[in-house]
């Protein structure tokens, strides 16, 4: 075989990368999936401990604090040592706190282990590096899509554990995922692999991997992924309640109808990363932005009953959305926040090469924390006002100061990205007389 028949041969990475996107992928999503158990699980330990909204609200957010924090020092391990090994351990360390949530008795305890089941949360940050340095440019955004959808882990939450707790009370919920976590990490240690060109190497200090911090690009990033991804998190941490005290529905069915929004935002992660590798990741996450705008003005509005004093007599008006259109407005945020927090790291993936695991780990914790937050201001508001829909409301407000801050922000990046596609044009159909 002669050298140039050598040279058109595909490097070995390209006979592995799509078994290392399905293992990332599978762990992710079981990862994700343990990470919102209490979004249904916490609904009849509500009721057992006579727990507060904000009580709730806090039982909800405690996993996603954790896995938030943690998503710094992960995404840095993980350019340094390897995704490998780094979700390997990770998801392991989770195993038992999963199993001794079934031997809970008191909300101090419930607390506690959600801390370390939170760890879990970590392995966005992980995988996003890990699987990207196996795909070329032109490709990262929809491998990483392919892997975020994990986020489906949500909805795969709402279908398993309400059909455990309707058969066997929800005590034995954390033992079936407890034993699901330790399957998935074996297999995913069988079928990933390790290059150890994707590593920074060890001579490189975290020191020196945190200066890209002094970067506006990773608040800005962080801005954009606070709203799609901690929102997401947020809304599906707090709807099957919702659904269960709006609607009066049983948690089974209102964990089928929250599963709307929850699947198509984690599944369609990969048509954002599509859409981001052709259109650019400023025109998507800016176009997000305003259907979440419309949308969530049209989930705020609360229910509300009023009579009119006509020349007929009084009038009786109700307005409100019923489960239906409530529904289907739900679905189509879920679609905007899936397709939108694919677009944010296709940004990174494009201005952070090299430090993909430190950026996407602190643009994670972004995200987090706004997913930490936001279930306990859904409580307290709620316990406030008494109006369901406030939670709505607060979602609403956050992204007209995201659209306002954009605006001013970003319009010399839209400007030159404008150009640049214009210019790709040009070359392109000069490309094609010649």
């Amino acid at each position: 075989m002669d050298r140039a028949t050598m040279n058109n041969k595909p490097p070995p990475q390209k006979l592995q990368h799509w078994s290392v996107l399905f293992a990332s992928t599978l762990a992710f999503t079981v990862c994700f999936t343990i990470w919102m158990m209490f979004a249904v699980v916490g609904i009849p330990i509500k009721t057992a401990l006579g727990l507060s909204e904000t009580e709730f609200g806090l039982l909800t957010a405690t996993p996603v604090l954790t896995g938030s924090l943690v998503r710094v020092p992960l995404g840095l391990w993980t350019d340094k040592y390897g995704g490998r090994i780094v979700l390997f351990l990770l998801m392991l360390a989770t195993v038992i706190p999963i199993w001794l949530i079934s031997y809970a008795t008191a909300y101090w305890h419930f607390l506690a282990l959600g801390l370390f089941v939170g760890l879990a949360g970590g392995s966005f940050s992980v995988g996003t590096p890990y699987v990207a340095r196996w795909f070329s440019k032109r490709q990262q955004g929809l491998a990483m899509g392919i892997f975020g959808a994990g986020n489906s882990g949500a909805a795969v939450n709402k279908f398993i554990a309400p059909v455990l707790i309707g058969l066997y009370g929800w005590v034995v919920v954390p033992q079936v995922y407890a034993v699901g976590m330790l399957i998935t990490a074996i297999l995913f240690w069988l079928l990933s692999s390790t290059n150890p060109s994707h590593h920074s190497g060890a001579g490189v200090s975290f020191a020196r991997q945190l200066t890209m911090l002094k970067d506006p690009r990773v608040w800005r990033y962080s801005q954009y992924y606070s709203v799609v991804f901690g929102g997401y998190v947020g809304l599906s941490l707090w709807l099957v309640k919702y659904y269960v005290t709006e609607y009066g529905l049983s948690i089974q069915h209102a964990a089928l109808l929250a599963a709307c929004f929850s699947l198509p935002g984690g599944v369609l992660r990969a048509l954002g990363g599509w859409l981001s590798d052709r259109f650019g990741a400023y025109k998507v996450t800016w176009g997000v932005m305003w259907v979440m705008w419309v949308a969530l003005f049209l989930l705020s509005y609360p229910q509300t009953a009023m009579i009119i004093q006509t020349t007929k007599g009084p009038l009786s008006l109700d307005i409100g959305l019923s489960v239906v259109p409530f529904t289907v407005l739900l679905f189509v945020v879920g679609i905007a926040m899936a397709i939108g927090k694919a677009s944010v790291f296709k940004f990174i993936s494009d201005d952070f090469t090299s430090n993909i695991g430190a950026v996407s780990g602190v643009v994670g914790l972004a995200g987090g924390l706004g997913g930490f937050i936001l279930p306990i201001m859904f409580g307290a508001l709620l316990d406030f006002s008494g109006v369901r829909s406030s939670c709505f409301m607060l979602l609403y407000g956050t992204v007209c100061v995201s659209l306002v801050w954009m605006h001013f922000s970003f319009r010399p990046l839209a400007e030159e990205e404008a150009i640049r596609h214009a210019s790709a044009q040009k070359l392109a159909t000069a490309s094609g007389k010649l």
